[in-house]
């Protein structure tokens, strides 16, 4: 049986972690979770390493201090591919992904290498935001897809499926964004090195319980990350 690694960033998701792991294990044999923790000062970590004790199923990346989501899923790329997992998830706390679309994203690695769990493939299909902050990401999507030509409709989606052979294609030292401009980042990459992306439809739910981790620093890191690889292809174009 092949094997999946879900990684899950965490900071403060005491209320959640506990819920969500057994929730995403029960999916498919094949599943293993990482938590990748921010020295949560609500005891997220120690929630989680009691259940290490029993089940081998959970593993654990402590970190010394909040760094930031980008820097969490590049450390659990790593902690994959050197533990030798076939298929690496990107998943939220939250329950803002429903764990249940796991095995969905799974069956699509038989027609693509990177698959997003999308919220704007068909339609709008996001509950409980405010229109003010559904308005913001759909826009952000749009600009992006026009400024780098992705064909992505939702390139900041955090509910994603890779192919081994997608990370494995990553310099993963040069990257350096977090946020949703990490998720533009990666996208982006596996598209320009010919890898096969596709987006299957998700109901997105604002999370359950605890407080969002969005920011002002965060929306412009991704309006400028789209113009930086809008560059870098004009520049290799220029360069050939």
């Amino acid at each position: 049986m092949k094997q999946s690694l879900i990684i899950i960033p965490t900071y403060n998701e005491a209320d959640n972690v506990s819920k969500i792991i057994p929730e995403v294990l029960a999916q498919n044999e094949g599943f293993s979770v990482l938590i990748v923790d921010d020295n949560s000062p609500d005891g997220t970590a120690g929630l989680v390493k009691e259940m290490q004790k029993t089940n081998s199923r959970v593993h654990l990346i402590e970190r010394p201090n909040k760094m930031g989501l980008g820097t969490a899923y590049v450390a659990g790329f790593r902690y994959a591919l050197s533990h030798g997992f076939d298929f690496v998830f990107e998943m939220d706390a939250d329950f803002s992904h429903d764990p249940h679309m796991l095995t969905t994203l799974l069956e699509k690695t038989e027609e693509a290498d990177l698959i997003i769990g999308s919220r704007y493939i068909s339609g709008v299909n996001v509950v409980n935001w405010p229109l003010r902050r559904l308005i913001l990401s759909y826009s952000a999507n749009l600009y992006t897809r026009i400024i780098t030509g992705l064909p992505v409709k939702d390139a900041t989606a955090g509910f994603k499926c890779y192919r081994r052979a997608v990370l494995e294609s990553f310099d993963l030292d040069s990257i350096k964004s977090n946020g949703y401009s990490f998720q533009i980042e990666t996208n982006y990459l596996a598209w320009k090195h010919g890898f096969r992306v596709c987006e299957v439809p998700i109901v997105f739910t604002d999370r359950r319980e605890g407080v969002s981790k969005m920011s002002k620093h965060i929306v412009y890191e991704a309006a400028w990350m789209v113009w930086k690889l809008k560059f870098r292809t004009l520049f290799t174009k220029e360069n050939r």
